[in-house]
């Protein structure tokens, strides 16, 4: 029998997100980030618009990359609600990942296609580059912080102004073994017409 359902399931179900807090310093070597992203263009994608787009960012680039995270997030925020702890783990977490991807949706310029739709083919992108993480033995944290769908944060990733940022994808090894996850029973979430 085919063990290929097995695996998958096993693949999906060991997925974890994990903040680049409690990443190791193990590189993640640049083939493997290559893959993912290559498996990332298999997702869904209506009308085959491909509207996925990625800004890799990795060695002095984290730098530059936590530089502009903290810049604005203090420029979209207003003074009194400024965090400062936010404010350092926005300069401190792209150095702790060995890649970081900023996800982002470029949509075809004359499409039909819904724009929640070409949203949805982005997600199940970034779905298919958490499951080849979790293949590869790695961890990945999505995150959206303040200013991140900011037209600052468009001209920052050289996108176009009907471009958009879905946010920063942190890449790396895990310190230890994430623990087991759980999910609400499919039965609670399902109806069934036959």
């Amino acid at each position: 029998m085919d063990n290929k359902p097995n695996i998958l399931t096993a693949i999906i179900e060991t997925r974890r997100t994990v903040k680049p807090e409690y990443f190791s310093s193990r590189p993640v070597e640049r083939p493997i980030v290559e893959k993912i992203l290559e498996n990332a263009t298999w997702a869904p994608t209506h009308g085959m618009n491909e509207p996925w787009h990625f800004v890799v960012f990795t060695g002095s680039a984290r730098q530059t990359l936590a530089d502009f995270l903290v810049r604005n997030y203090l420029q979209n925020t207003p003074s009194g609600k400024v965090n400062e702890q936010k404010r350092q783990l926005l300069a401190e977490r792209p150095l702790m990942a060995s890649y970081i991807i900023a996800i982002c949706m470029k949509r075809k310029p004359d499409t039909k296609i819904p724009e929640n739709e070409d949203m949805a083919a982005v997600a199940c992108a970034v779905q298919n580059m958490h499951l080849t993480a979790t293949a590869y033995g790695l961890v990945a944290y999505w995150s959206t912080p303040a200013g991140t769908y900011a037209n600052s944060t468009k001209v920052f990733l050289g996108l176009t102004e009907q471009d958009q940022c879905l946010g920063f994808w942190y890449l790396g090894y895990a310190q230890q073994p994430p623990p087991p996850g759980s999910r609400t029973p499919v039965s609670e979430k399902t109806v069934w017409h036959t």
